[in-house]
C-alpha cells in the first residue's frame, strides 16, 4: 500500500468539479436514453429510409404524370385503361373478372 502512496497523481483528478463534470459527460454520451451516439445512428438510419421513400415516391410521380400524359394523348389508351383499372364497361357488355 505504500507504493500507491508514492504515485504522484495531478491535481486535477483531484478536483470534484472536474470528475463530475467528467462523469456527466461519459454519462450522456453513453448511457442516457438521448445520448449522442445510439441517438446519432438512429437518425441517421431514419433520415437513409426517408430519403429511399422520397426517391421511390418521386418516381412513382414521374411514371404517373408519364401515363397521364399518354392518357390525354390517346382516347383509345383512356378506355383501355378505364376498363382495366376500374372495370368499366359499356351498356351492352359483361364483364368477366378472373383471379390472377
Amino acid at each position: 500500500m505504500k507504493l500507491l502512496k508514492n504515485i504522484p497523481v495531478p491535481t486535477w483528478l483531484k478536483n470534484k468539479y472536474f470528475l463530475t463534470a467528467l462523469v456527466f459527460t461519459v454519462w450522456l454520451l453513453f448511457f442516457d436514453d438521448r445520448d449522442i451516439i445510439t441517438t446519432h445512428f438512429k437518425y441517421r438510419n431514419e433520415l437513409k429510409g426517408l430519403e429511399q421513400s422520397r426517391d421511390y415516391y418521386l418516381q412513382q410521380i414521374d411514371t404517373t404524370k408519364k401515363e397521364l400524359e399518354g392518357l390525354k394523348q390517346s382516347p383509345d389508351k383512356l378506355e383501355k385503361y378505364a376498363r382495366e383499372k376500374y372495370h368499366m364497361k359499356k351498356d351492352n357488355e359483361d364483364l368477366f373478372i378472373s383471379p390472377e
